[in-house]
């Protein structure tokens, strides 16, 4: 199988290459190898390359900046994607496509399923919303919503990798480090670890599951208080965690604040989830023996 990975140098990018390139032929490609806000380079690359899959793992990732630069944010997440679907059918290669949890308002009490109408808040979650539908102009083609994601460049030792984007990796930087760290007490997620995604989609490509939209979380909820504070205790630094709400901290973008995600149509297909308990725990060891 000869994968071509778009936006190679993130942490799902970073996990996706060292992971699938164990077995597959893997083309990595870096923002700086590959503009994919470019059609034109995206099909030239695709013809060049031949990929049976393409893995779109380029994104925008700043929530904030997304509300005062939407063109960026739209452009990246949203028309790219466009062209990663018109280059996939016409190689008659599967694109899988990651989405985010912020493409919901937060506004309900269980975990959401892939039938639950999105309602982004922000100009990030509605450029997210607009590539998963591009996505779907692929013959084949899965989206896979994940959220939280962290661990990427964990195993490797990666710190740039760890840095982009990752919440529970600054976390444990700052703890590790000796500083203080505050939680959301009142924002519910369903942690990513990334490698545990990497073999989801691995799962789903080889089990040639029905295409379509998945959720591609580990299995669970929680506050990210009590993310942190899984972290904290096995890390023994339990004291330098504060808890906090999400009014007490001002950001640019209004951010959901129930948004565990169901993970039940992924199992169905053959990709079951570790419990997030589970993958922060491998998360840390990874930590521990890279250093």
């Amino acid at each position: 199988m000869k994968v071509l990975v778009t936006g190679s140098a993130g942490q799902l990018g970073v996990a996706i290459t060292r992971i699938l390139g164990q077995d597959f032929e893997v083309v990595a490609l870096r923002r700086t190898e590959l503009d994919i806000t470019d059609p034109d380079a995206v099909l030239q690359m695709a013809r060049r390359v031949r990929p049976d899959v393409i893995l779109n793992c380029a994104a925008y990732n700043d929530v904030d900046g997304a509300e005062d630069d939407p063109v960026t944010a739209m452009a990246v997440n949203g028309f790219a994607v466009r062209a990663l679907a018109t280059a996939a059918r016409e190689s008659a290669a599967v694109l899988v496509h990651y989405g985010t949890d912020f493409v919901f308002d937060g506004g309900v009490e269980e975990p959401y399923d892939e039938l639950a109408v999105p309602a982004p808040m922000g100009v990030y979650g509605t450029s997210k919303l607009l590539g998963e539908w591009f996505a779907c102009g692929a013959a084949r083609h899965y989206v896979l919503r994940v959220e939280s994601l962290f661990g990427g460049g964990a195993e490797a030792g990666d710190s740039d990798a760890r840095r982009l984007g990752s919440t529970l990796d600054r976390m444990v930087d700052a703890m590790l480090a000796g500083r203080p760290v505050r939680g959301f007490t009142d924002r519910t997620v369903s942690p990513s670890y990334a490698p545990d995604v990497v073999l989801a989609t691995r799962a789903l490509l080889e089990a040639d599951a029905p295409t379509g939209l998945y959720h591609c979380v580990n299995t669970g909820m929680a506050t990210w208080f009590e993310v942190a504070r899984f972290a904290a205790v096995s890390l023994q630094c339990e004291s330098l965690l504060t808890p906090v709400t999400t009014d007490s901290v001002a950001t640019r973008a209004p951010r959901p604040r129930f948004c565990a995600l169901s993970n039940a149509k992924l199992a169905t297909a053959g990709a079951v989830m570790p419990p997030w308990e589970d993958a922060v725990t491998r998360y840390l060891a990874a930590r521990h023996d890279s250093t």
